[in-house]
């Protein structure tokens, strides 16, 4: 799908923002560990909606007699998160089984899991030197302990072990190795929705996680999801640089950490004014943005909008400690780097980081490629309602915003 998005004068209007994927997705999984759960004002994306499915099965499989000899099959589908909160959990609920997924999840990395997980005892093995899906497993106990993991490409992988670890008989402690962790506020995400079902995690360090064994997962009683910041960027991203008069509102809940609650930090320090309660955000501009070095290691999902916003500042912006955002859906510093020079971007890209000089003029009416990457088509969108251009593979979108063009077109965006 190529969708056209000419360049607008102003944008206006309130639109309800959506719910927060990852916490959604948390959700599901962990209500599926035991215990009574009510979950409000899920996500509708295609992978929350896949971590639904998939919760259900896991908790029909625990209502089994007795767990199948023959190989269950999961279909993840597009969803990296789904995908790594279910591998661990595998050895719980089945004897065999085939994770398969599609699109954009075929090639991304999961190889540090598997091996924790082998070394755990789980006979699993993925495809390929990145053991992408479909992921085998053959059979084997989650023994607990000392579990040491990787911690410097994703994670997901450490969330995915505090879910799993907690019933088991035995103490865990979770190790992280790697040169440097990545996407810390995540793993903070996952411990606190985890408090609410009654599990404890104690942090001993930045590296090591105490995990009690025999604990018992009481629920999610009553879990109002909150809205996701996230996605609450692109249309906040848009009211920077357009004349605009804007709410946004939501459930807006603080105390629940969320790492894409830094583009409010960061569009601060670019010079964007806004007010903030907890049930909406206010916006009117636009407003003169500053560059500056953004560390974008707790947040990649950020850095595409963020580049976006990078265009129209004034002075060079760097955004750095974004290696891993090389593993999401697309190569989030080369793909995206490669689509802004089509409009005369001045972009250049190392391992780890993206430097934007802005310039007086863009090319409009390109073509840029999302490289079926929801969050690069979001960004585009808004490149457009600045300068003009069309946006292909715009329905990628689906995959965390399924409401994205009718919300845009509710704001005069499109």
């Amino acid at each position: 799908m190529i969708l056209n998005v000419p360049p607008v004068q102003n944008i206006k209007g309130r639109i309800a923002l959506p719910a927060s994927k990852s916490y959604s997705i948390r959700a599901h999984i962990i209500a599926a560990r035991g215990g009574q759960s009510g979950i409000k004002h899920a996500s509708d994306c295609e992978d929350a909606v896949v971590a639904a499915q998939i919760a259900r099965k896991l908790q029909d499989l625990s209502t089994s007699l007795y767990r199948s000899g023959f190989c269950t099959g999961f279909d993840v589908g597009e969803s990296g998160t789904t995908l790594r909160f279910l591998l661990p959990l595998l050895a719980q609920y089945t004897k065999k089984a085939k994770v398969t997924g599609k699109g954009t999840l075929v090639g991304r990395p999961n190889a540090h899991l598997c091996a924790a997980l082998r070394r755990q005892g789980m006979d699993i093995c993925g495809e390929g030197p990145k053991e992408s899906v479909p992921v085998i497993f053959n059979g084997g106990a989650l023994r607990g302990g000392r579990v040491e993991i990787d911690g410097s490409l994703s994670s997901q992988f450490i969330s995915a072990l505090m879910i799993a670890l907690p019933t088991l008989e035995v103490d865990s402690r979770i190790v992280l190795t790697g040169k440097e962790l990545v996407s810390q506020d995540y793993i903070q995400m996952t411990t606190q929705i985890l408090a609410r079902a009654g599990i404890r995690i104690k942090r001993i360090s930045a590296r090591e996680y105490f995990i009690k064994g025999r604990q018992k997962f009481k629920g999610l009683k009553n879990f109002d999801v909150p809205s996701d910041y996230g996605l609450a960027a692109f249309a906040m991203a848009a009211a920077s640089i357009l004349p605009s008069n804007i709410v946004l509102e939501g459930n807006l809940d603080d105390t629940l950490v969320q790492s894409d609650g830094h583009i409010l930090e960061f569009l601060r320090r670019m010079g964007v004014d806004f007010k903030k309660t907890k049930k909406a955000i206010i916006m009117k501009g636009p407003f003169a943005l500053k560059g500056g070095t953004f560390s974008l290691k707790s947040c990649p999902d950020l850095v595409p909008i963020m580049s976006v916003l990078a265009l129209f500042a004034k002075g060079q912006t760097r955004l750095i400690g974004i290696h891993h955002a090389r593993a999401k859906e697309s190569d989030r510093i080369s793909d995206l780097r490669q689509e802004l020079l089509k409009v005369g971007a001045k972009v250049s890209e190392s391992k780890d980081a993206l430097t934007i000089e802005p310039q007086a003029i863009y090319r409009e009416g390109q073509i840029l490629d999302s490289h079926h990457d929801h969050r690069l088509a979001m960004a585009f969108t808004v490149l457009g309602a600045k300068i003009g251009c069309r946006v292909y593979g715009m329905e990628s979108s689906r995959k965390s915003y399924p409401g994205f063009i009718k919300d845009m077109k509710v704001l005069g965006l499109l």
